[in-house]
């Protein structure tokens, strides 16, 4: 056993066979500058950036560490809480020195949040129960140059109820074959899936869509923004969504819409049963990203008024606009200053 070094892991001997060890990983990322997460040699993924870092860290393989992402997002798709699961053929006394290190290799527009130890049974993609995803809208006539990156721009007005009224027929179960691209449909077993809510948050010019389901089909979640679009334009009623879904033809939906860009998207969380998330025997303890110290404070600076934000909340340093979650909402704001209560 190895102790007191940045990276500590038990070792077992080579003439045993050995077993393996199972991590999970909570990932934020920006997904501008990557062509998705799948792994693609000689182009920047998500995958590959993060097995870059884990095969320095692990001193592994690429192909020995089997990282698994949970959802494979496309290109310029964002993700607050992916999740993803590697192996080892060793256990680790302790993560936080594995969490650190990873983070320090990593660029900075892709942060782990957790490490933590996952049961054998686990898996990152076959284990899920639920997503939830998020697109931006910005309905405005004059776009906000810092959410250029991360929002759709649409400069006309739109009908915000006619499109609440829309979400309410895509809750429930259904085939979703007209809202899939058909590209990777080979991949899912059944274009069946359930939508347990879909919602429509307004705040200022931004319109975040939030969808819940037990799965999605491949670009199903920015075709169906892409139809709520036309029809908080007026050009179509809500009455079309039942009307699409029931043809189960893709080329129903292309006559109406076409697909929303990708960097309006974010993957916010990824659910599991509970079972699949206990804690191993004889596992070490899980590493989550740092919190602000006890007593520190920012004063911040929004759309609504000055903000002053205690020790609770969670901030990402990496990028030019802070982002504070608070009360599970993301607000976007930006530091006047920063200080410490004596």
């Amino acid at each position: 056993m190895t102790t007191g070094l940045p990276l500590t892991f038990v070792h077992n001997p080579p003439d045993l066979q050995l077993p393996l060890y199972r991590w999970r990983l909570v990932l934020s990322y920006d997904g501008t500058r990557f062509s998705g997460w799948q792994y693609q040699p000689s182009i920047p993924t998500l995958q590959g950036t993060l097995e870059q870092a884990l095969t320095q860290v692990t001193k592994l393989e690429r192909k020995d560490l089997s990282l698994v992402g949970a959802s494979r997002t496309d290109t310029g798709v964002h993700a607050l809480g992916q999740v993803a699961h590697f192996v080892t053929p060793f256990n680790y006394t302790e993560l936080q020195h594995t969490h650190a290190a990873l983070n320090g290799l990593l660029p900075p527009d892709i942060r782990v949040r957790e490490i933590s130890p996952a049961l054998p049974d686990f898996h990152a993609r076959f284990s899920v129960t639920g997503k939830i995803y998020r697109y931006n809208i910005y309905n405005d006539t004059v776009m906000d140059p810092f959410h250029r990156l991360y929002a759709y721009h649409n400069l006309s007005k739109l009908n915000t109820c006619a499109m609440k009224e829309a979400t309410k027929y895509f809750v429930g179960k259904h085939d979703f074959s007209a809202f899939a691209n058909t590209q990777r449909n080979d991949r899912v077993l059944s274009p069946v899936k359930t939508i347990f809510r879909m919602d429509i948050i307004e705040n200022g010019p931004m319109l975040h869509v939030e969808v819940e389901g037990s799965g999605f089909l491949y670009r199903q979640v920015r075709n169906m923004v892409a139809l709520l679009l036309q029809i908080g334009r007026e050009a179509i009623p809500p009455e079309i969504v039942p009307k699409i879904l029931a043809t189960c033809d893709r080329k129903e939906l292309a006559k109406v819409a076409l697909v929303a860009p990708p960097h309006g998207l974010y993957l916010v969380q990824v659910k599991y049963k509970e079972e699949h998330l206990q804690r191993p025997v004889d596992a070490p303890a899980a590493s989550f990203a740092a919190r602000a110290e006890k007593n520190s404070f920012f004063y911040l600076s929004g759309d609504h008024g000055d903000l002053l934000l205690l020790s609770d909340a969670r901030i990402s340093r990496e990028f030019m606009l802070w982002v504070v979650l608070n009360e599970d909402q993301w607000i976007y704001v930006s530091v006047v200053s920063l200080g410490y209560f004596a």
